[in-house]
C-alpha cells in the first residue's frame, strides 16, 4: 500500500552543505520548524518536543552530511512517523524538498493546515538562511 504524496518545496541562495548543516542540527529546529512543538530539548543524544498531544521524540535519520535531512517523529503512543526531507543541488544553491504523506484518516482540512505549516516553515528557514 501507498500514500498519495505532496512535494513541498523552497529554492534557497546558500550551498546545500551550509543548508543541511543547519536544518539537520537539532538544536536549530526550534528557529524555523514551528510544527515540531516547544520546549525542545536533549536528553544524551536524543532529542524531545512538546505538543498539545504530549511529548514527541525527534530523530534525524541521515546521513545528514549528504543532504538526507529525513526525521522520525515518535509520539508517546510509540507509533512513528517518517518525514522525508531532502536537501539538493540546485545549480550554486539548493532546494529543500519535504514529502508530506497523505496517511489514512487525515482529512482535507488537516491535509491543508498539514502542508500550510510545512510550506511555513520552509519560508521560515529560507529567510534564516538567506539572512
Amino acid at each position: 500500500m501507498t500514500w498519495p504524496a505532496t512535494h513541498l518545496s523552497v529554492s534557497i541562495d546558500r550551498t546545500p552543505a551550509d543548508v543541511a548543516a543547519f536544518a539537520g542540527d537539532p538544536a536549530n529546529l526550534p528557529l524555523w520548524a514551528a510544527g515540531l512543538g516547544s520546549g525542545l530539548r536533549s536528553e544524551g543524544e536524543r532529542w524531545f518536543a512538546d505538543l498539545d498531544g504530549g511529548t514527541i521524540e525527534i530523530r534525524f535519520t541521515g546521513p545528514v552530511e549528504a543532504g538526507v535531512l529525513d526525521h522520525d517523529v515518535v509520539p508517546e503512543t510509540g507509533e512513528t512517523v517518517h518525514n522525508p526531507l531532502r536537501v539538493l543541488a540546485n545549480d550554486r544553491g539548493s532546494e529543500v524538498v519535504f514529502t508530506l504523506f497523505r496517511r489514512p484518516g487525515l482529512s482535507d482540512a488537516d491535509l491543508a493546515a498539514d502542508s500550510d505549516a510545512i510550506a511555513a516553515d520552509l519560508v521560515t528557514l529560507k529567510r534564516l538562511l538567506e539572512g
